[in-house]
């Protein structure tokens, strides 16, 4: 069975050769991989790079499905001052340790809707930002299932342009600016997802953060008047291309409270099951909801892999499979992207044991 074979059927609640994979990885693990392997390990110039670099060591590794997604333009591509880099939404990004941290925001002073209008988004369909998916899709579809990557689609983006704190207590607020702002982030990240369901992915993850170690950042009454009806028009908007199209979500840490809520407006999968987050246990999830939903996830990264030894990344891995792999709608993945702290053999522990445990018929 191919890649591409056992990822779909996985995608229709049926039970393929083994458990798939979709796996991310931090750059800084991509260029350890990568130079161990002789293989490309650069990170693509993107807002959500994770999510759309390293392809050919993730499927030496055994990723079962590529990530696509736009780059950022060619015409406004990233570039360093004074040792800080420029990206074309008007961030300003300095290293800080491992990570590019945003240091400056264009909208961190807004107050009114009339700003928001003069802020100019990228253009979605910009020169050059879908070249790169177009190449991924033509060379591996055949073989691969395809994933486009929609995530921060309204949230995310929306307080990262404005400021965590500012923009929540705004919003509890409701000043008319958050409004118009999720709406102009909406309109852009919306026509990036109909352009990858239109280039043809198997899959769009979809999602926002908006879940802690114990619970959601704000509350389910407040996430079910603002945010479910702007993703209900984004799902329908990219069924409208594509009827049969996944649609998948991912929110970071306990958002428990708001499953049935994106059931009810047509999630297909749920990403990235964070297990020692509050409420996320995986087994009870699949027991709940293991007949409406495919799981994506699953395996601790907050402990498991970057801190436990081979033979525990191995039973983090058995465990999962046998939470949630049976009937099928399982593709494991860790919870978050591999991180620099991993060491090199957790990673091969963890596609190894993929292979031996992922194996069906389950015998966990």
């Amino acid at each position: 069975m191919s890649p591409r074979e056992r990822f779909l059927i996985t995608l229709n609640h049926k039970e393929p050769d083994r458990v798939p994979t979709l796996t991310n990885l931090t750059p800084q693990i991509a260029e350890k991989l990568g130079k161990k392997m002789n293989l490309p390990w650069e990170a693509e110039d993107s807002w959500l790079s994770t999510r759309i670099s390293h392809t050919e060591i993730l499927l030496e590794l055994g990723n079962d499905a590529v990530g696509v997604g736009p780059l950022r333009a060619k015409y406004a591509p990233t570039r360093w001052e004074d040792g800080k880099l420029i990206d074309e939404f008007g961030f300003v990004y300095k290293r800080v340790g491992l990570y590019d941290e945003i240091i400056k925001r264009p909208l961190a002073d807004v107050e009114t809707e009339e700003e928001v209008n003069k802020f100019k988004m990228p253009d979605p369909l910009a020169p050059g930002r879908w070249d790169l998916a177009e190449k991924q899709i033509r060379r591996y579809k055949e073989n691969f299932a395809i994933v486009g990557g929609l995530e921060t689609t309204i949230f995310e983006l929306s307080w990262n342009l404005v400021g965590m704190e500012k923009f929540l207590m705004d919003l509890v607020m409701e000043k008319p600016y958050v409004f118009a702002l999720m709406d102009k982030v909406l309109e852009y990240q919306l026509a990036c997802g109909k352009k990858m369901v239109e280039l043809g992915v198997d899959m769009i993850c979809t999602g926002d953060d908006f879940g802690t170690q114990k619970g959601m950042m704000i509350s389910p009454e407040q996430w079910g008047r603002v945010f479910k009806p702007r993703m209900k028009y984004v799902f329908e908007e990219l069924r409208r291309i594509n009827p049969t199209i996944k649609i998948a979500y991912h929110s970071c840490g306990s958002i428990l409270p708001i499953i049935p809520d994106l059931i009810e407006i047509g999630l297909d999968v749920f990403n990235p099951i964070q297990p020692r987050a509050k409420n996320m246990d995986l087994g009870k999830l699949k027991k709940k909801f293991g007949d409406r939903l495919i799981f994506f996830g699953g395996v601790d990264e907050q402990r498991a892999l970057p801190f436990g030894n081979t033979a525990e990344v191995k039973e983090e891995v058995k465990l999962r499979i046998a939470q949630a792999g049976k009937k099928g709608g399982f593709i494991i993945a860790p919870s978050h992207n591999i991180q620099p702290d991993t060491p090199l053999e957790n990673i091969y522990a963890y596609f190894k044991a993929i292979e031996k445990y992922g194996t069906y018929p389950l015998t966990l």
